[in-house]
């Protein structure tokens, strides 16, 4: 019986996988393929990121969120005109996907450079730099829509939060943590060791936290240092929860804050693109 072959260059209908010719894989697919790498290491770490990504966020819910905002309600009538509850909550979702981004694009990356090399291993394939980097990003980000979206939904039920436009401050978290994770992805690609990453999370991680409207206003803060808050991602995404939180519109600022945070993404994403190819090609 004589049989047909299918056209060249064209899919099998038994997969990639099948004999035959077949096209080159498409950016989708190649992206998809990297992220697989992570799906798989994730699956069988998840357990070890319980309290950082879930239990930790709720901590601060119970510690400062219930218990000193019982007291500063008592004390000072709460922050704005609101409980203390509804304002420090909005800055934690922020704040928790600053934490992850930052954390996920520190050792994890240098170990997949330096130490297990899972990097150089990758572009040995047809995947390129765009596909690595891309590949890492779209678990974490998948990671940050998760983590916040729980977070979320178990503040919701002790009534953290004024509006259902709440839910707006999930994506907000997501480009909040990538403006963190970018940028450090591509510190994290041009260091020799981790001594770095201490450096960075007690001097640039914990003084942003401190200085963004987290945890009081930053009225409360002297006049020149203000200036410092404006310029750190945090405060942007700190400013843009809290307003969803609140169910309030942030007008043309809103807009600004976006923009601020999206320049932290692309000037994160060259940055990260050229010290990883000029790490691993040249």
């Amino acid at each position: 019986m004589a049989t047909t072959s299918a056209p060249t260059g064209a899919v099998p209908a038994g997969g990639r996988l099948a004999h035959g010719p077949r096209p080159p894989m498409s950016r989708a697919e190649r992206v998809a393929a990297a992220a697989e790498h992570h799906v798989r290491v994730y699956r069988r770490t998840w357990r070890g990121s319980v309290i950082s990504r879930f239990l930790s966020p709720l901590f601060f819910l119970a510690a400062l969120g219930l218990g000193l905002g019982s007291l500063v309600d008592a004390g000072s009538g709460g922050v704005d005109g609101g409980s203390y509850l509804h304002f420090v909550v909005p800055g934690i979702i922020a704040y928790q996907a600053a934490l992850l981004g930052f954390g996920d694009t520190t050792y994890p990356v240098l170990g997949y450079i330096k130490w297990n090399r899972m990097y150089s291993a990758a572009l040995s394939t047809t995947l390129d730099v765009t596909d690595v980097v891309l590949g890492h990003l779209a678990l974490l980000s998948v990671n940050l829509l998760v983590a916040c979206g729980i977070f979320v939904g178990v503040a919701a039920l002790f009534g953290a939060f004024a509006s259902w436009w709440v839910l707006v401050a999930v994506p907000i978290g997501l480009l909040t943590g990538l403006a963190f994770a970018v940028p450090t992805f591509a510190i994290s690609a041009g260091v020799e060791n981790d001594n770095v990453f201490g450096i960075l999370y007690r001097f640039v991680l914990t003084p942003v936290l401190l200085f963004s409207g987290t945890f009081f206003p930053l009225e409360q803060l002297p006049v020149w240092l203000r200036p410092a808050a404006w310029v750190t991602p945090l405060w942007h995404g700190v400013v843009l929860t809290r307003d969803a939180a609140y169910g309030r519109s942030p007008g043309l600022a809103g807009l600004l804050h976006v923009g601020v945070l999206l320049v932290f993404v692309g000037v994160g994403w060259v940055l990260a693109r050229r010290r990883l190819a000029r790490r691993l090609l040249s």
